[in-house]
């Protein structure tokens, strides 16, 4: 345990270095090995059983079908950027919100939900709504914490309603159900918007200026922006009915497994981008090098916390935690409140992915052995997660945004987040106290069959 407490303690200390997750992650990893298998950091014996642990991850991680859904949700979410359906979801939310004192604001975070639902990713989300959002809100007199705030903390939503590429590398770590972790987003994911949609009328509640109310849409203009969304309900259903048994009945008989619905989804938005005339053969070239680049980042972060979690398990750190509860007889309330303590202090470090990568291993045996269900575990972190991103000095979320935006400062981000970091913190105290909310769709799922 100790072996395990200093490597985890060496990564830390790589990683506010500076050093690449992946590199802090893997060397330690791999050292760690040597160190336990051959009890020095020069042993031959140790050195040999490490590299064979490296190799033999590299080609499973290679050849690993599930991993096969990472790159085709993707590849979706950049087709679906390319047919302009962001701007869409966003002129539909203005229709109905827009005329609220925050009401863009408000449009902004339930254009953000609907396009998570159809991204999966929430720098993608933050980055795209960002270029939709924020000039409109700027045109009608929003402060830039009011405008920066609502598409950060909204791009949050993006890894925990389904489809969610965070979800799927959880599942695939823990060999959970992909199908039912979508299931159990989709109630917290709700939970999200509405609390940020309080936040905003927080906001404004205590300085109107912030947010002007914008202008009053008739009812046939709303009816027609909903109109224009057909093509991301479309994709919804594709997708999520796909996976769920939608098309179960004679004479298809289609049950789609989390890769053929990443399939399904992304030759959808493909065909959609193309009918609107939103790709080119650059373009196109384009999606399928960020698609790789970005599927190859996120392939290399799993390698080497694959091999830190392997130097985790054979040190012993998992059992040892367990023992350690049973010895000091801490309820397992208590131990889940010390787990989110540490999420949220790490989430002021590490960006989601890689604190995710790096605690499940730790975590999840420990969790699962106090009797709570995996797949509502799965949920809170990534709640805790969806956090960091936005938590300071990191907050992943605002750096994109401010990478995007430019002309805002981080500290303004970060002051007008405030709000919205609190109504996160009430969401995981409800989802965790009520674990009904997590638990009831994927209950009904087994009950039916899927």
């Amino acid at each position: 345990m100790t072996a395990a407490l200093i490597g985890f303690a060496l990564v830390l200390i790589l990683v506010l270095l500076r050093i690449p997750i992946v590199f802090s992650m893997g060397l330690v990893g791999t050292f760690g090995i040597v160190w336990e298998r051959g009890g020095d950091l020069l042993s031959e014996r140790g050195m040999k059983a490490a590299m064979s642990v490296v190799g033999r991850q590299i080609t499973d991680t290679a050849q690993d079908y599930g991993l096969s859904v990472v790159p085709l949700f993707i590849l979706m979410g950049l087709f679906v950027n390319k047919g302009g359906m962001a701007r869409e979801l966003y002129a539909v939310s203005n229709a109905f919100l827009g005329h609220f004192r925050g009401g863009i604001a408000m449009a902004t975070v339930a254009a953000c939900g609907g396009f998570s639902a159809i991204c999966g990713s929430s720098l993608a989300t933050a980055a795209t709504m960002s270029k939709v959002a924020m000039p409109e809100m700027r045109r009608y007199g929003y402060s830039d914490e009011l405008s920066t705030a609502s598409i950060a903390a909204g791009g949050t939503l993006g890894i925990l309603i389904p489809p969610s590429v965070i979800l799927v590398i959880y599942g695939l770590l823990t060999e959970t159900s992909i199908g039912k972790l979508f299931m159990a987003g989709i109630i917290p994911g709700g939970l999200g918007i509405l609390f940020y949609l309080l936040a905003v009328r927080y906001t404004v509640w205590r300085n109107p200026g912030s947010g002007p109310a914008g202008e009053r849409t008739g009812w046939s203009e709303r009816i027609k922006a909903l109109g224009s969304v057909w093509a991301v309900l479309l994709l919804f259903f594709l997708v999520i009915g796909g996976l769920y048994g939608a098309f179960d009945f004679a004479p298809l008989n289609l049950t789609f497994s989390p890769t053929e619905a990443a399939g399904m989804g992304a030759m959808g938005a493909f065909l959609i981008a193309l009918a609107r005339g939103g790709l080119t053969i650059k373009s196109t070239f384009e999606v399928l090098r960020e698609t790789s680049f970005t599927a190859a980042s996120l392939f290399a972060v799993l390698i080497g916390a694959q091999i830190f979690s392997n130097f985790v398990n054979l040190a012993g750190l998992p059992e040892a935690l367990i023992s350690l509860v049973t010895a000091w007889d801490v309820s397992p309330f208590m131990v889940i409140l010390m787990i989110l303590g540490i999420y949220i202090i790490l989430g002021c470090v590490f960006e989601s992915l890689s604190m995710l990568l790096l605690t499940v291993p730790i975590f999840f045996p420990l969790v699962t052995s106090l009797g709570f269900d995996p797949i509502w575990f799965g949920i809170v972190v990534v709640v805790v997660t969806e956090i960091s991103l936005i938590t300071p000095p990191v907050g992943l979320n605002v750096f994109i945004l401010k990478g995007v935006v430019g002309d805002v400062t981080t500290a303004t981000i970060f002051k007008g987040v405030t709000p919205f970091w609190i109504a996160d913190i009430f969401r995981l105290a409800l989802i965790v106290l009520v674990p009904w909310l997590v638990l009831v769709l994927p209950e009904q799922m087994g009950a039916i069959g899927h």
